[in-house]
């Protein structure tokens, strides 16, 4: 059990039964009384925030969360299949559970899936993902518009700003936290 006193930045703790994690926290020792500690949580099965204020002698129970190195295998009508790299165990993910992360998602990535009571709740890809160039427009020299980038599209088909070097075929390592280009991938 933690107590108020052990509350921290991404601590993750079971609050009416389900598991948040600490997003920000504050400490404040009023003159008289006791301590209160101010945090927002955020719901790590539906997202949802909120504020809270406990005092010193509040109790918490520590989450029982599992984080499995797992592989993506396939999608198919709104689910998405990964397989567990250890037990070869297959589960499912709904859309709204993989979120954005589907623009890097490609065949057999290897991704981490954090499970809680043995439910997936959260998908963690890597922070960098490599993607071929599947559609480029050509860049014309001399072009003044005042930028410079294009759009293209990957093999996932999201789509982004580049440099106008970059063409179709080629292979570009993007950045899964910003959804930015980073560079071209020399094979």
């Amino acid at each position: 059990m933690y107590s108020a006193s052990d509350l921290r930045k991404g601590l993750k703790i079971i609050i009416d039964g389900d598991p948040y994690i600490v997003a920000t926290f504050d400490f404040t020792k009023p003159g008289k009384g006791q301590a209160l500690y101010r945090c927002r949580l955020r719901n790590l099965i539906n997202g949802n925030s909120t504020d809270r204020t406990y005092r010193s002698n509040d109790k918490f129970e520590p989450a029982p969360l599992d984080e499995r190195d797992m592989q993506f295998l396939y999608a198919q009508g709104g689910e998405y299949h990964f397989m567990d790299t250890l037990n070869y165990e297959q589960i499912v993910l709904s859309a709204e559970q993989v979120g954005e992360n589907v623009r890097y998602l490609r065949d057999n990535m290897d991704v981490k899936v954090l499970l809680f009571k043995e439910r997936p709740i959260d998908l963690t890809l890597p922070i960098f993902v490599n993607l071929t160039v599947t559609k480029a427009d050509p860049w014309v020299k001399g072009d003044t518009s005042g930028t410079d980038t294009k759009p293209v599209t990957v093999e996932t088909g999201y789509e982004l700003q580049v440099p106008p070097f970059v063409e179709e075929g080629d292979k570009i390592q993007i950045d899964t936290r910003t959804g930015a280009y980073i560079t071209r991938v020399k094979e």
